[in-house]
């Protein structure tokens, strides 16, 4: 298995530290509004790999934080008037929600930054111990940036071109600062913000510091991958890199994956732009699933477009395989038991080609996209060679071949039952009773009824099907 890691610029063998265990990290949302469709990239994507690694039999701890204390959740709390542990907890919980209709799996950890508070100030305090570290008269610490002789190695960007981008920064409040590209471990409050005793100041930890102390509290000091949206890179990915780094003397993370930008329309997505999509949002016109699928039609590298042509595409592709696992259903309920004939048996060999042309591009640094034209050549294959006439152990093998890979992507085929489901039987039975009666009109009017509410009829020899258009 090879994975591109950032830090290198290269695909590499993936060696993890403890033989058949993966650490991984990835940096969760801030918890101030509803998740919107970039968050949602990383989200489907590391859980995609998550997946995968369990699928070729690895034990994964995977962690992922909710940063809940912020600028932004503190200027959403005053907007409110309300506590800002109250918008963060009101977040998280609709995060989950929107993580659960995504078919995400739950973390083994979700840490919340505001309770490892005493593992920051344990951090910090070491690096000022190492001199990595220092403290201002106003109570701030600060990370020596010089101090960390491989500063911008994740980046890729040498110190002066670094000291360079920060000049151009001027923040009020930092002329206590030794160099411009020193970062912030903790600051000091202000008026009406949370804040935490420390022994520097009434104050409140800076967002870098937070992910190195959660990943090492519940994946040690080294950790296998580290992943995220490629916008972490600089500066919280490589200031991660160089407070934990410096903090145990070890490397941090080995390997570094980053997904590439989501645009709206080929643009940014921005709220002054009038593109700004959440989840929520998505999921007024589609089942997630279709999200979660259009999301690994592209390799997690590429930068990817939303679109709603792309979101109907999508959810046309979905429907194939999710109507082709609905007629092996229907062809195993009719099904014999008997021997694989000689043609099926031939099948299968090609079925199981495809299946391990699925693992060949998961193995080649998780492209999902080829990974989903595997499964449509098992879709295909289906659609040409299952029937009523094949034999049970034929259809279930391919429903299961199917329906595993699909798995692997976080992609349910099995439908949801839906309340609809009674309504729709009860109209086509009318219709089937309009029909013996001969009133043909009448039997139009309720197919017309039917297409109106989406639904597509099928009159076949076992009787009327009917599916969602």
């Amino acid at each position: 298995m090879k994975i591109f890691n950032t830090l290198t610029r290269t695909k590499e063998e993936f060696v993890p530290i403890e033989p058949r265990k993966v650490r991984m990290y990835v940096c969760g949302p801030t918890v101030y509004n509803l998740i919107h469709i970039g968050n949602a990239r990383p989200m489907i994507l590391f859980d995609t790999v998550r997946r995968y690694f369990l699928h070729k039999g690895y034990e994964v701890n995977y962690v992922s934080n909710f940063t809940d204390v912020d600028d932004k959740i503190i200027r959403k709390a005053k907007e409110e008037g309300v506590d800002a542990a109250k918008i963060s907890t009101r977040y998280i919980a609709e995060c989950k929600k929107d993580m659960a209709d995504m078919n995400i799996m739950p973390a083994t950890k979700n840490p919340l930054a505001t309770e490892e508070i005493d593992g920051m100030e344990e951090m910090i305090q070491t690096l000022i111990d190492k001199n990595n570290a220092y403290v201002s008269k106003d109570g701030t610490v600060y990370f020596r940036t010089k101090s960390f002789k491989d500063y911008g190695k994740l980046s890729h960007k040498n110190m002066d071109e670094l000291q360079s981008g920060f000049r151009e920064i001027k923040v009020t409040g930092e002329e206590d600062k030794e160099d411009s590209s020193d970062f912030v471990l903790w600051k000091p409050k202000k008026e009406g913000e949370p804040y935490w005793e420390s022994p520097w100041s009434k104050g409140r930890p800076g967002w870098h510091i937070e992910c190195s102390v959660m990943s090492k509290k519940y994946l040690g000091e080294q950790i296998d991958i580290h992943g995220g949206g490629e916008d972490l890179i600089f500066p919280h990915h490589e200031n991660e890199i160089a407070q934990s780094e410096s903090a145990s003397g070890k490397s941090f993370a080995n390997y570094w994956m980053h997904n590439a930008f989501l645009n709206i329309d080929n643009k940014k997505m921005s709220k002054s732009l009038g593109n700004f999509r959440t989840v929520r949002d998505i999921a007024k016109n589609y089942d997630l699933q279709v999200l979660r699928f259009f999301m690994l039609s592209a390799h997690y590298r590429s930068p990817l477009n939303f679109s709603a042509e792309l979101m109907e595409s999508s959810k046309n592709a979905l429907e194939r395989i999710l109507t082709a696992v609905d007629r092996l259903n229907e062809a195993i309920e009719h099904a014999q038991n008997r021997s694989l004939t000689a043609e099926e048996e031939e099948n299968l060999t090609r079925a199981e080609q495809y299946a391990k042309n699925f693992d060949e591009a998961m193995d080649d640094d998780f492209n999902t996209a080829d990974a989903v034209s595997a499964i449509f050549e098992l879709v295909k294959l289906s659609n040409s060679t299952a029937s009523l006439e094949s034999t049970r152990a034929y259809l279930e093998k391919l429903k299961e071949m199917i329906s595993s890979l699909c798995d692997i992507l976080g992609i349910i085929t099995q439908r949801k039952k839906e309340n609809l489901d009674a309504e729709v039987e009860k109209l086509i039975e009318m219709r089937q009773a309009a029909r013996k009666e001969k009133n043909f009109a009448r039997a139009d009017e309720i197919r017309d009824q039917l297409i109106e509410m989406g639904i597509i009829l099928e009159d076949t020899r076992e009787g009327v099907k009917w599916r969602r258009a």
